[in-house]
């Protein structure tokens, strides 16, 4: 008998500042420029799995803070927490997974985060600090289907 329960990936990602209020970002070949982040393994919670794949990801420890954002792909059942986070030690450096790391001001960081859904995100979470916004969409194209703040 086929198991139809509902399966969902959970992952996390964190708006990282500097003190220089930079943000942290990471390019794949996939999705170009994006929030660091990733998925969260069996076992973990969101703010370890989130740290390790930072880590992972570009080298750099983060104190991570409050939950800004929740979006939900309804084409491939990812649900992402994203967190602001401030950035603690390290040196940004690229990973197999990110060839390329920078700090970039916000308005680059704008500019550079083109795929539509990180796009939306980014903006989400600019705009909305202080609350928590929740997002629903569809990829490919990208369709919003819903936008809230909580």
């Amino acid at each position: 008998m086929l198991d139809q329960s509902p399966r969902h990936i959970v992952a996390a990602s964190a708006l990282i500042r500097n003190q220089n209020r930079e943000i942290a970002l990471v390019k794949t070949e996939r999705r170009g420029w994006e929030l660091p982040g990733g998925q969260v393994e069996l076992g973990e919670t969101l703010t370890e799995g989130l740290r390790r794949e930072i880590l992972e990801e570009c080298g750099i420890e983060v104190e991570i803070g409050r939950l800004a954002h929740v979006r939900s792909n309804l084409s491939s059942h990812i649900v992402i927490f994203c967190f602001y986070a401030t950035y603690v030690c390290g040196e940004l450096r690229p990973s197999e997974e990110t060839p390329q790391v920078r700090w970039a001001d916000q308005q680059t960081a704008i500019e550079l985060i083109t795929h539509p859904a990180l796009s939306s995100s980014l903006h989400g979470m600019l705009k909305t600090e202080g609350q928590i916004l929740y997002q629903a969409y569809q990829s490919r194209p990208f369709a919003l289907k819903e936008e809230r703040a909580i």
